[in-house]
């Protein structure tokens, strides 16, 4: 029975339930890209192309691990958890002979895989270029279409499309940038591979030079295991693992071959995951919050109809239940739409992230059916949850009051309102407080967007009040502005539960965008402020490829210059993960500055680590401590603590000597040079003349390279944000244009008492523009609050960084946002005639 009466009021008030419907649809289409993401880090497929033709892989652990036990009330609890690190994991040799020994092995075949960029004109096409052993070709398997195998060290044979993109052939010289300076190749043979091979160019190399050119002596990147014809794959990985057994060697079949090729692919797993939780947990709450408002405006502009409800016998119980049918109804409609919208959109968002750089093209986009089903059930429960909440009113009153009510707004303070709002306004204030306490940006990003959504929440509970102290504070300035100021005052006051309903969104809006905005500014630019700070050297040499080889520094050294080479990485400590570079220690104290505050420099060497401030804090070390950590490439190590200092924001956590970190990366050229000399740029640039793709730059001009670096960034994180960001705005929108249209009658009365259309519309405007300064001032603080917490906590300074113009832009669009979604639903209930609006029934 109350199914069906909550359809016929749905078919009767399609306009009322529009704002609802609309606000719904958005935040189940929001959810559902956002699942789509989390799916794809969770179980997106990463095929394999160089090992397609190995059956069973074995490689390095690419993973640090940890494992605690813990006794309690004697019970024993064992927990292990595991994190991947950043350059790839490298296996002895030696295990070769092992595996051969395994019965059902044909062959193995070991790989190398290393950086080797062909300098064309014509360029790779976007794929990434890597070099290994000819010998390896069996595991795709690449078959040569013309010329010969390599047969010295200066041989080289090409994949087909790089041959066909720069029209190479057998006989053609070629320059390649690998590991040391750029080395020519003559060009013996071109190899097809037997399978579609998208994502990669390939470069083949004989044996002594391929071993030469990885820089891993004695080590292997991977085994590819050939089976015996016949037997089965897995009972062959079942032999090599228990072969294995007692090493850190992990046997790959199947799918689980692919994240083994593409290390950058299952590292975009983690990020995806933790980007599409925060972007989902964010968008959930966001979503709860707008739907809550919108809910709210709805049931207040249906007072009367509840109130007559109860006048004729509807007990609470029934309110709440036609209330919750009806939300069902329209959550289960708009969450069905929503729900198939967020998929072409999880595709756009995927494939934008691509095009950024964020996620590689190898971790292919997952879609399922889990993401649109968790999106309509949220959507479901958000509907009726938001209709239980704001019916709670209506539904608990004496029908005489609810008559009363529906008529003019409840005077008397709401106090469970106000206790529920100051609690979370505290918790607000208790997020702020913690995240002056975070150091790093994992830990504090998430807390600063839950601390803008709890506070714009606390805005929304305290709303009413705030918005009669506006109208007290705006009286006189109002009064200026005529009978339109004077009637907008009136309004403000007489109808701050309705205004505030507005005021929500719009706080959201402009606190959650100038947070996304200037968060990322805040920390660009102090980091960049550290650099600055820190360089000493007259120039920087810069690749405009994979790096600068140790050769075009040494050449720099024969002219007498302090040269200072700098290789970026990460390492962990247990868990967690910092950024570190290595750098060349001869000279360091004429190239940079990173402000020691204990120890020295002089003794940073193989055995030694310079640590940053903030590290030092986290693990409680000084100079002269014992640190232990695991390299990028999961080498555990014991150092010695050398140095401390304060600009770690700048360049790192961790600083090591050049030749350390080196042997643990994939890529060991040096990301940039300091070079401290009297030389002048022209005369560095024809030093290094035979060193392709340098360049010389100003600390000056390298600063504004790195913004730029740090622009292209920071573009990812305004994606993942941007469509929280238009939810808000579609909500700002929604939410106004509802809050206008139910005001007809009102609009009718006023013209029937002599105001003019253009008095009403004055009016209208000086309402949203008072309701637009109490959401900017907000807004605002809010922001301003949140930004000196992240400030104080990353940077150890309250100095956010605010761009003025940036900044009033958002103020601006926001106001734009709101004057048209008022004034268009205002100007179309002005279009009736107020005789007509005034005697129609309500």
């Amino acid at each position: 029975m109350m199914l069906r009466y909550a359809l016929r009021t749905v078919r009767a008030r399609k306009a009322g339930f529009l704002g609802a419907f609309l606000a719904l649809m958005c935040a189940a289409a929001l959810i559902t890209a956002c699942g789509t993401l989390l799916d794809t880090g969770l179980r997106g497929t990463i095929r394999t192309e160089r090992y397609a033709a190995a059956p069973v892989v074995v490689s390095g652990d690419q993973y640090v691990h940890q494992t605690t036990v813990k006794h309690k009330k004697g019970k024993t609890k064992v927990k292990h958890k595991a994190k991947p690190i950043a350059e790839r994991a490298w296996l002895p040799e030696g295990l070769r002979t092992r595996l051969s020994h395994v019965p059902g092995v044909a062959r193995v075949v070991p790989e190398l895989t290393f950086l080797a960029q062909p300098l064309t004109p014509a360029g790779t096409g976007g794929r990434t270029a890597y070099g290994h052993a000819w010998e390896s070709a069996a595991l795709t398997p690449y078959r040569l279409t013309a010329g010969s195998a390599p047969g010295s060290d200066d041989d080289l044979v090409i994949d087909s499309d790089l041959a066909a993109r720069s029209g190479l052939r057998p006989g053609d010289r070629l320059t390649v940038q690998s590991t040391r300076a750029p080395g020519g190749y003559r060009i013996t043979g071109i190899a097809a591979p037997a399978t579609v091979v998208r994502h990669q160019t390939s470069l083949f190399f004989s044996a002594a030079e391929a071993r030469r050119l990885a820089a891993h002596p004695g080590q292997v990147s991977a085994f590819g295991v050939l089976p015996d014809k016949g037997t089965d794959p897995e009972r062959v990985r079942n032999a090599v693992g228990q072969a294995l057994h007692g090493t850190t060697a992990q046997v790959s079949t199947g799918t689980a071959r692919g994240p083994v090729e593409f290390l950058d692919a299952a590292a975009a797993r983690t990020r995806l995951v933790s980007m599409g939780g925060a972007m989902g947990g964010t968008s959930l709450l966001v979503a709860v919050l707008v739907v809550v408002g919108t809910f709210a405006l709805t049931v207040q502009q249906r007072h009367r109809e509840l109130a007559l409800l109860r006048a004729i016998a509807a007990t609470s119980g029934q309110i709440r239940r036609l209330l919750g049918r009806e939300a069902l109804i329209v959550g289960a409609a708009a969450g069905t739409v929503g729900a198939l919208l967020g998929l072409p959109l999880g595709g756009w968002l995927h494939s934008r992230f691509v095009a950024l750089g964020a996620v590689p093209d190898t971790l292919e986009h997952t879609v399922s059916v889990f993401p649109p089903l968790a999106a309509l059930a949220a959507t479901l429960l958000g509907a009726w949850a938001a209709a239980r909440i704001a019916s709670r009113r209506i539904a608990r009153i004496r029908p005489t009051e609810a008559l009363a009510e529906a008529r003019t707004e409840r005077t008397r303070p709401a106090w469970g309102r106000i206790t529920a709002g100051l609690l979370l306004l505290t918790g607000g204030v208790v997020l702020v407080v913690v995240l002056t306490s975070l150091r790093t940006e994992p830990a504090s990003t998430p807390v600063t967007f839950l601390a803008v959504v709890v506070l714009s929440t606390s805005v929304a509970l305290l709303g009413p009040l705030l918005v009669r102290a506006a109208a007290l504070l705006l009286t006189g300035p109002l009064r200026l502005t005529g009978h339109g100021g004077r009637l907008a005052t009136a309004n403000l006051r007489g109808n701050a539960a309705r205004m505030a309903s507005v005021v929500t969104p719009l706080t959201l809006l402009i606190g959650m965008t100038c947070t996304v905005l200037f968060v990322q500014s805040t920390l660009g630019e102090a980091a960049r402020s550290q650099a600055r700070d820190a360089i000493r050297a007259d120039w920087v040499v810069a690749a405009q490829g994979p790096g600068v080889p140790a050769e075009a520094a040494q050449r720099l050294r024969a002219g007498h210059d302090t040269v200072t080479e700098i290789v970026r990485t990460t390492v962990r400590v247990g868990l967690d993960t910092y950024p570190a570079q290595g750098v060349t220690p001869a000279g360091l104290d004429r190239t940079w500055d990173p402000q020691v505050t204990a120890g020295s420099l002089t003794r940073l060497g193989p055995g030694t680590v310079a640590v940053s401030r903030l590290a030092a804090d986290q693990h409680h070390v000084k100079p002269g401590s014992t640190l232990k950590l695991t390299l990028g490439d999961g080498t555990p190590a014991t150092l010695t603590v050398a140095a401390v200092y304060a600009r770690g924001l700048g360049f790192g956590d961790f600083t090591f000597s050049h030749d350390l970190v080196a042997r643990h990366v994939d890529n060991p050229l040096a990301s940039s040079v300091l070079v401290g000399t009297t030389r002048t740029q022209t005369q560095l640039a024809t030093t290094l003349r035979e060193f392709p793709g340098l360049r010389i730059l100003s600390p000056v001009a390298a600063d504004a390279l790195q913004a730029d670096r740090q622009r292209t960034n920071a573009e990812v994180n305004y994606l993942a944000m941007g469509l929280v960001l238009a939810f808000t705005a579609i909500a700002v929108v929604n939410t106004l244009a509802m809050s206008v249209a139910e005001r007809v009658r009102e609009f009718a009365l006023l013209r029937l008492a002599g105001a003019t259309r253009r008095q009403v519309l004055r009016m209208l405007r000086t309402e949203v523009l008072s309701v637009l300064f109490l959401a900017t001032a907000l807004g605002s603080g809010i922001a301003l609050a949140v930004l000196t917490a992240f400030s104080v906590g990353m940077t150890g300074r309250a100095a956010p960084t605010v761009t003025p113009l940036l900044y009033v832009a958002v103020v601006g669009i926001a106001g734009l946002l709101a004057l048209v979604a008022s004034a268009l639903p205002g100007r179309a209930a002005l279009r009736v005639r107020a005789v007509t609006v005034a005697t129609a029934k309500e």
